[in-house]
């Protein structure tokens, strides 16, 4: 049978973002994917080297909106580690909180995309005017609704008032009961389930080997969450990895629903632990050494290296992002899958592009 080689994307009503494969095709069935990567890189890393190390902050939420709180905390984690600075306990509790806003309002979009992937429009709509909630909520307390640029070197650059911590409780409660009457639809309807159940599966040993992280892993029942280690305050809060063992499509999407939930008990947690304090400490002096700094952003971990020489400049700054470690999985996933089911294949791995090429 002869081959046909089918360029997909790096435009495709699918795609949020560009991604381009070259999938060579037997008919309507793909026997191999081809990535290609670098169709949006800005230079990110080395324009860190240019700015001083407090400048740096601003310049790595701008690697991806959806996940900048993640970004930022990653880096302040390892400058601070450098520095020997120990924040103040209320700003470890601060960043769960706003972290866990980032996740939910990642985590629907992502619910929302692929329900508008099925042509579920009213199901994407319904999903996404939760979303909004959290956006809302994101402006009001930090004055932007994607890139909130809280964190700072030491601590938090903001604050929440006992109104705000209120507001944010019954937002939180809101959410949950939305996604309960729209939940019925991702896990039981049969459109959706003849779409994902045994699609794109991959095994445990497979995610092992392949080194998927975050909800991909654990849909493949590896029970990884970087959260565990205990950074910012999550070694105070109680919560466990959201693992499913099935490995598939519909596996993947299980874990990103129940993890809506996981956040809002997360974020109810945090704010009834919340101690009293300051929510910085003084910065002096400049970072020296080379430390590594990992984080569970929406998609998986994310590790980032810091080279520092004592001045206010970085030598270095290195970033792994999840979605670059997750390729490899959809690349085993899609040969053997028919044409039809690439949107979706490629939706669940949740790919963030400006993430992987920065």
């Amino acid at each position: 049978m002869s081959k046909t080689i089918i360029p997909f994307g790096p435009q495709h009503p699918v795609l949020p973002e560009p991604l381009h494969l070259k999938l060579v095709m037997e008919d309507e069935r793909i026997v191999e994917a081809i990535p290609a990567i670098g169709y949006v890189h800005r230079g990110l890393e080395k324009l860190t080297e240019t700015k001083e190390f407090t400048q740096n902050t601003f310049v790595v939420e701008r690697i991806c909106g959806i996940c900048s709180m993640m970004h930022a905390m990653a880096y302040c984690q390892g400058i601070e580690t450098l520095m020997n600075l120990q924040i103040p306990d209320r700003a470890k509790f601060l960043r769960v909180i706003w972290a866990e806003l980032h996740r939910i309002h990642s985590h629907l979009l992502w619910l929302g995309l692929l329900a508008d992937a099925f042509g579920f429009e009213s199901l994407f709509m319904q999903v996404w005017r939760n979303r909004e909630k959290v956006m809302d909520i994101m402006e009001e307390t930090a004055g932007s609704r994607v890139i909130i640029s809280a964190n700072t070197v030491g601590g938090t650059r903001r604050d929440l008032t006992k109104d705000m911590l209120v507001k944010i409780s019954v937002i939180a409660d809101e959410i949950k009961e939305d996604m309960k009457q729209v939940e019925s639809v991702f896990l039981n309807d049969y459109t959706v389930k003849h779409r994902l159940v045994g699609v794109g599966v991959l095994t445990s040993e497979e995610a092992y080997t392949l080194g998927a992280v975050g909800p991909m892993a654990r849909a493949s029942g590896i029970k990884q969450d970087l959260r565990t280690l205990g950074y910012a305050a999550y070694g105070d809060l109680d919560f466990e990895p959201v693992v499913e063992k099935d490995g598939d499509s519909y596996a993947r999407t299980v874990v990103r629903l129940k993890e809506v939930y996981q956040s809002v008990n997360l974020i109810k947690q945090a704010i009834a632990k919340l101690p009293d304090g300051d929510i910085n400490v003084p910065v002096k002096g400049n970072p020296n050494g080379e430390v590594i700094s990992r984080v569970e952003q929406p998609r998986g971990e994310v590790i980032y290296y810091l080279k520092a020489n004592g001045t206010k400049n970085l030598d270095r700054l290195r970033i792994r992002t999840p979605t670059f470690a997750n390729i490899p999985t959809l690349l085993k996933m899609l040969p053997g899958s028919q044409l039809a089911d690439v949107p979706v294949l490629l939706l669940t791995i949740d790919p963030c592009i400006s993430c992987t090429e920065r």
